[in-house]
């Protein structure tokens, strides 16, 4: 890649800060915010990096999601109220997808930092938006805690900034239902998945084909570092290598790790950082999502050491006192009681690996898509 492309830099709003989908929703916790606190603690984010979103129009919006939908999605942040035919008709004011003050603002906002990195990075280079991986939602309606589907656009904006091939890869807990819908039938975009089997949507089969360019590798409940190492060097390397991109998303949900609660995953963060590193070199511009996550201390850190990644800074072994005051000043209020922090969500930013022998699920797994790629190639 060329030595004088840009820095990374990052995209955030303080809208995420300000905002939560209710005191007993998984999004209740705050993320994007920790995020940037904790990298401007750490000297990682100057103002020169930070790129503040915009927020995405209806007319933006309405090459994906139908007007309609955003119509009625305007009007349940507006009235704060949904009908009965509106939740039935768009997924709007359920337990999953519920009404909240910035119900509208705060994903189309997501939606226009996914838009602005494709025009950020037309030259090359790697930007951050950590708000963003919303890639559950419809056209048509709300899906799994997401409104807007902000990946859909960060892809469309790398093509409309001149890239020709994308890859998608999503290594979230749970499957792109979304982003699959979308682009299952482009031979120019190529998605790679890893997700839990058998967890919510329960789409992702390893069988899914697409136009011969979608890769899917349902995981165990109890995969490790050694499992995601594996599906990475003989997996998701190898196939986004083959396919060439001039342009890689990364959607690097955080809810896979061993502390989350929305999935039986075990993975440590170096993991996620591993993925981030490997796949950067393959393309000259690169996009990184969030995702899930829902552990606000496992989440911060994680993210966190994606931009640390991306930048080129150093994890520390215990973080310096700015720092891991950022994370003591959070709290976690569960279902039953207050969530207190291990000593390691607030002292560290790296966790222990976490290792296992490789289970015979991802072996098979990889066994089966291996043989694909031969004929794929």
């Amino acid at each position: 890649m060329p030595a004088d492309l840009p820095a990374p830099r990052f995209i955030g709003s303080e809208i995420y800060r300000h905002s939560s989908y209710g005191a007993w929703h998984p999004l209740r916790i705050p993320r994007v915010s920790t995020v940037k606190d904790l990298a401007r603690a750490l000297g990682w984010l100057p103002p020169s990096a930070f790129v503040q979103s915009p927020r995405a129009k209806p007319p933006a919006l309405w090459r994906f999601h139908r007007p309609d939908y955003i119509a009625a999605l305007q009007d349940a942040e507006r009235t704060q109220l949904v009908t009965a035919e509106t939740r039935a008709r768009y997924a709007l004011g359920t337990p999953s997808n519920p009404v909240f003050p910035e119900m509208y603002r705060r994903p189309a906002t997501a939606v226009g930092g996914s838009l602005l990195a494709g025009e950020l990075v037309a030259r090359g280079g790697v930007v951050y938006s950590p708000a963003g991986g919303t890639h559950h939602g419809m056209p048509d309606r709300a899906n799994g805690f997401c409104y807007l589907n902000d990946p859909v656009f960060a892809i469309r904006s790398l093509r409309d900034n001149g890239a020709t091939r994308v890859a998608y890869v999503d290594i979230d807990a749970h499957h792109p239902d979304g982003v699959e819908a979308a682009f299952a039938s482009d031979p120019d975009t190529c998605l790679v998945s890893t997700h839990e089997a058998g967890r919510w949507p329960r789409t992702g089969a390893l069988t899914d084909r697409g136009a011969g360019q979608v890769w899917n590798l349902p995981m165990p409940a109890g995969s490790t570092d050694d499992d995601m190492a594996m599906v990475l060097d003989q997996l998701i390397l190898p196939v986004v290598d083959d396919f060439r991109p001039d342009a890689i998303v990364l959607q690097c949900g955080a809810d896979a790790v061993a502390e989350d609660p929305q999935s039986r995953m075990t993975l440590s963060n170096n993991a996620h950082w591993a993925v981030v590193a490997a796949l950067r070199p393959l393309a000259p511009r690169m996009v990184v999502l969030g995702g899930g996550g829902y552990n606000p201390w496992s989440v911060g850190r994680l993210w966190t050491g994606v931009w640390g990644t991306l930048v080129g800074a150093e994890i520390p072994d215990r973080l310096p006192p700015a720092a891991a005051s950022v994370l003591r000043a959070l709290r976690w209020i569960g279902p039953q009681r207050e969530i207190t922090p291990q000593e390691h969500w607030t002292e560290t930013l790296r966790d222990a690996p976490r290792n296992a022998p490789v289970t015979e699920l991802v072996r098979d797994g990889i066994s089966a898509l291996v043989a694909r790629r031969s004929a794929w190639v």
